[in-house]
């Protein structure tokens, strides 16, 4: 009995110094949230002034345009994952892993060849330990993404993008990604980047509200500034899509440390109530053995 009182002890303990780790881990993702929210806003104004002046100038040019023309036949289809490089984020990497393999499923269900772009470690891991091939790879940067880290990556894209499918590049390229919808729900996403798809950054807009552009002239040509703007909206889109990944990770890493410690005071309670049932057991069969041993002095007598 007194073995079962020692082995409830150490569970108690145990329960209790995890508590502590995910009860400290959860403050640090609440914290970081709020640090990740405040980036996403301050990169939002930037990232709708190039979606409107992108629109602008597709909407009032007919140049036909790399980056904005639809190819006759898609081959290769690029599909860049967001991931982290940290687990202990719930679902969160699972949720996006599954939503970028039934992406590529449905690719090749329509004829095309998946091409896969991995960022963040756990996305490099799950394809290396199933020993899938991917072009090309991203780490060390999801919790805090830096621009010059999306300049990079758009980069890469592009780059294959305008090889094509046919010369070993890509035809299009599709971003799958975790937005952050709320401290308690994250949304995966998925967005064609190319060929040019304009979203406009506020989707909450009617029709009356949307901005009318003027007509425009354009010097030196129209195709000279899309040559310009374009690659700039397409790192606005990539680190968009990194800043929504990284604000959608630390929220599920603050709700899966939350439920972890909920998951400790319950296990502390249970190991307490069992501690405790078996200290008054241990105490019943003291007082049994003394009062039996009186008796069997008694009757001696």
């Amino acid at each position: 009995m007194g073995a079962q009182l020692r082995v409830y002890k150490q569970k108690i303990a145990s329960a209790e110094t995890t508590k502590k780790i995910t009860k400290a881990m959860e403050l640090i993702a609440a914290s970081r949230i709020q640090k990740a929210m405040a980036r996403v806003r301050a990169a939002a104004p930037f990232a709708q002034a190039v979606t409107r002046a992108v629109s602008a100038v597709a909407t009032h040019s007919n140049v036909d345009h790399p980056l904005t023309r639809e190819p006759e036949q898609i081959r290769r289809s690029a599909v860049v994952i967001f991931t982290s490089d940290r687990g202990l984020a719930g679902a969160f990497n699972s949720q996006i892993l599954r939503e970028g393999l039934e992406l590529a499923e449905l690719l090749k269900s329509e004829g095309r060849e998946p091409v896969f772009y991995l960022i963040g470690r756990k996305a490099v891991g799950y394809f290396q330990f199933r020993k899938m091939a991917h072009a090309a790879e991203w780490i060390g940067d999801t919790d805090t993404p830096r621009f010059t880290w999306a300049e990079d990556i758009s980069a890469t894209l592009l780059d294959a993008f305008e090889l094509g499918g046919e010369d070993g590049g890509v035809d299009e390229i599709h971003l799958v990604y975790n937005r952050f919808v709320s401290m308690m729900t994250q949304s995966p996403e998925t967005v064609r980047l190319l060929p040019l798809e304009v979203v406009e950054a506020a989707d909450d807009e009617d029709d009356a509200k949307a901005p009318v552009y003027p007509l425009y002239e354009f010097e030196p040509d129209a195709e000279t500034v899309l040559d310009a703007i374009l690659p700039v909206y397409i790192q606005s889109r990539v680190f968009n899509a990194l800043l929504q990944s990284s604000a959608a990770k630390h929220a599920a890493t603050q709700k899966a440390m939350k439920s972890a410690s909920d998951n400790a005071d319950k296990l502390i309670t249970d190991y307490t109530r069992l501690r405790n049932n078996a200290r008054q057991a241990e105490i019943t069969q003291q007082i049994a053995e003394i009062v039996g041993g009186a008796d069997a002095l008694a009757s001696a007598k």
